[in-house]
């Protein structure tokens, strides 16, 4: 069998920032502060910076920020959040954790985001928020759901664990709404070694809501001003963080050229694929395509040492903890398409020779299905 084709290439990555990445661990290492330490600052102010947001809020997790988000603006017991039916279960998770309900709406067959054609009929009195997930790095309609979420005085807060970097009619992912969070995963197109996240806003009053609940409520030691939680993000990581954002446009660039290059071999074979639309660009955290017989096709790349992810296997309105907590209708094109997709290696490294063997192998795969 060929050699496995790393999904995410990360000790590739780290062989290129390797210098970078160690001073700046040392660094922290030397100082001792590994809580709240300078490079949390400094980190926040770069992405800030880097998204076109007046705030950043670094936090423990992409899950916390979204929890840290609903929580600042006062989402809880008897409110209503909307969210596309087809996404990670974080999406729905924080959305219960502060007592509220998801309601869960159809996507787009083609781009996997939520539809917006399909929100504003779902909006009642109990509604307060819209939060679209930019899937697999590519923005929703953020405008279109702007100004539904202005006619209906809602708050919009974007899912961004994906799509950090990605651009939307000029603008980037996670500055495109009241509040935008994103994932500091390791294997996000901005990722750190262990755990984090970001909120931005460009609220004045709800950053420092924030920062105040990311550190258990306090507006100042031991004053605890309104409910919080643990929700730091380490010192180590925004170190990390840090590094990589040096070389973080190169890998862009990179992703989109990939993407590119996958769009064209994909499309001259016939496989369909996730879309993306022209006026906002995909960072491809997931390059996705759709295929029948999806476990016969992961069988055969798999075999020529190719590996595969589903991302994600089931809707939200299937999923045993989440299925009786959701308010929705029908959900046709979410239920296909987590039967379709399938996630092909993708990384900033990936070389022409490598993705024409996962393209060849995939389309006989697709051929013999």
């Amino acid at each position: 069998m060929p050699g496995m084709i790393p999904f995410a290439d990360l000790k590739h990555q780290y062989r290129e920032l390797k210098s970078d990445i160690d001073a700046a661990i040392a660094g922290v290492l030397e100082h001792g502060r590994f809580i709240m330490g300078p490079e949390v600052a400094e980190m926040e102010m770069a992405l800030a910076a880097h998204a076109g947001a007046r705030h950043c809020i670094a936090v423990a997790s992409g899950t916390e920020a979204l929890l840290i988000g609903l929580m600042a603006l006062g989402i809880g017991p008897g409110d209503e959040v909307i969210i596309p039916a087809f996404t990670f279960a974080a999406t729905a998770e924080v959305i219960v954790l502060v007592g509220a309900t998801p309601v869960l709406i159809d996507i787009e067959p083609d781009s996997c985001n939520i539809d917006v054609r399909l929100i504003e009929e779902r909006v009642n009195a109990r509604t307060r928020a819209i939060m679209p997930v930019s899937l697999y790095g590519q923005p929703s309609d953020m405008d279109e759901i702007q100004a539904i979420a202005d006619r209906r005085d809602l708050a919009v807060i974007e899912d961004g664990a994906q799509s950090f970097g990605a651009d939307y009619r000029g603008r980037r992912s996670c500055a495109l709404s009241r509040v935008g969070c994103t994932s500091f995963f390791p294997s996000k197109p901005l990722g750190c070694y262990g755990d984090g996240g970001a909120l931005f806003t460009d609220d004045e009053d709800l950053a420092q809501a924030c920062r105040e609940i990311r550190v258990h409520g306090q507006s100042g030691r031991y004053h605890h001003t309104r409910i919080g939680l643990g929700g730091r993000m380490d010192t180590l990581q925004c170190a990390v963080v840090l590094a990589k954002l040096k070389r973080f446009a190169w890998e862009i660039e990179r992703r989109l050229e990939i993407g590119a290059r996958y769009n064209a071999l994909l499309d001259a074979r016939g496989i369909e694929r996730v879309m993306q639309r022209p006026d906002r660009t995909s960072v491809f955290a997931q390059y996705t395509v759709f295929v029948d017989d999806r476990d016969g096709v992961q069988r055969a790349l798999a075999e020529a040492g190719i590996p595969t992810a589903v991302h994600y296997p089931a809707p939200l309105s299937e999923q045993p903890a989440y299925r009786d907590l959701c308010r929705f209708g029908p959900l046709p094109h979410s239920q296909v398409a987590a039967q379709r997709v399938l996630s092909l290696p993708m990384h900033p490294y990936l070389d022409e020779a490598l993705q024409d063997r996962i393209v060849t192998t995939l389309g006989d795969a697709v051929a013999r299905g």
